[in-house]
């Protein structure tokens, strides 16, 4: 009688431990989150209805519209996140190809319950990783090589967590579609300004065409900036809850950031223009103090983490008591 209430006594505790580490990770709704990815949605609508308008005040008919804003949706759903993939040189792999990073995915993808996207690759010394695509099931994540050279097993998967997280929470369609958008409206004020003149037939000036692209541009950019910053917090947190370990991506983060001083500025200027979707800005010492900030401050991230990890330790004692 004795050794069954010693043994119940020790199987008790290590049944709940193993019960932990096996469960799906919850993350619960972040409704922060879901209101400025629905306020950005409306506002990027409105944006279209101001595109629409030009095309209108310029003597477009409605078939020229219905191609345009036709072409510009089905290039933002289809197009998006391989015109960034190539931009960043990365390449999809297999398995085969890199069995750890796929491994470990696969380890994060089931504890987030998550369906496992793409796995891609960018041979850059940049360290740095983002997550692309229209929906969870048509995504891919990418790691630099630079990444995988410079940080620890637990490290990497506390990163690639805070990637999946990003999937997870759906925001990474927002941001490609924003970021599309301003750059569509970047090459028309180009094309207006290079090619453009006023109608002699009663049209749209260029000058209201550029005024209006101009603005669409803005007003895109400052979306995309104000999302990207608040949508780095809930990543970093999903991706704690995801491994666990919140510790591993505040040293994560910090390497990265230490990392970026030894990178070739020629380099970094070209990776620059995926700041937005990757998960350390490359140019950190210049943008975290000002409202031009694709992210929050490093220190906020890092104080954010450590609250968590405080949590997460207080909750496992918790539950061995």
């Amino acid at each position: 009688m004795r050794r069954s209430l010693r043994l119940q006594a020790f199987v008790h505790p290590l049944t709940r431990l193993v019960r932990m580490a096996t469960q799906k990770t919850s993350f619960g709704r972040d409704t922060g989150l879901q209101i400025r990815m629905v306020g950005t949605m409306f506002l990027l609508g409105l944006l279209y209805v101001a595109f629409v308008a030009i095309l209108f005040s310029a003597g477009a008919g409605a078939v020229t519209m219905v191609v345009v804003i036709g072409a510009l949706t089905l290039a933002q759903l289809f197009l998006s996140d391989k015109i960034a993939l190539r931009a960043a040189g990365a390449k999809e792999v297999s398995p085969e190809e890199a069995p750890g990073l796929h491994a470990m995915i696969d380890r994060l993808c089931i504890q987030a319950d998550l369906p496992k996207p793409k796995v891609a690759v960018a041979d850059t010394d940049v360290p740095n990783a983002f997550a692309m695509g229209r929906s969870q099931k048509q995504a891919t994540v990418c790691a630099t090589t630079g990444i995988m050279r410079r940080l620890s097993p637990a490290e990497l998967e506390g990163v690639m967590a805070h990637e999946l997280t990003h999937v997870k929470n759906r925001d990474v369609m927002i941001m490609t579609i924003v970021s599309f958008f301003a750059s569509v409206a970047s090459m028309i004020m180009q094309f207006a300004f290079f090619f453009g003149g006023d109608d002699d037939d009663g049209g749209a000036p260029v000058l209201v065409i550029l005024a209006v692209s101009f603005a669409v541009y803005a007003i895109s950019f400052f979306l995309m900036l104000a999302l990207s910053r608040y949508r780095e917090f809930a990543a970093d947190r999903g991706a704690a809850l995801i491994t666990g370990r919140p510790s591993a991506l505040s040293s994560a983060l910090m390497k990265i950031s230490g990392a970026m001083e030894s990178i070739p500025q020629r380099d970094l200027r070209t990776a620059g223009e995926m700041n937005a979707f990757f998960i350390v800005p490359t140019s950190v010492k210049s943008t975290l103090q000002t409202i031009f900030a694709t992210h929050p401050p490093m220190e906020k991230r890092i104080e954010r983490l450590n609250e968590l990890e405080m949590q997460l330790q207080g909750s496992t004692a918790t539950l061995a008591a």
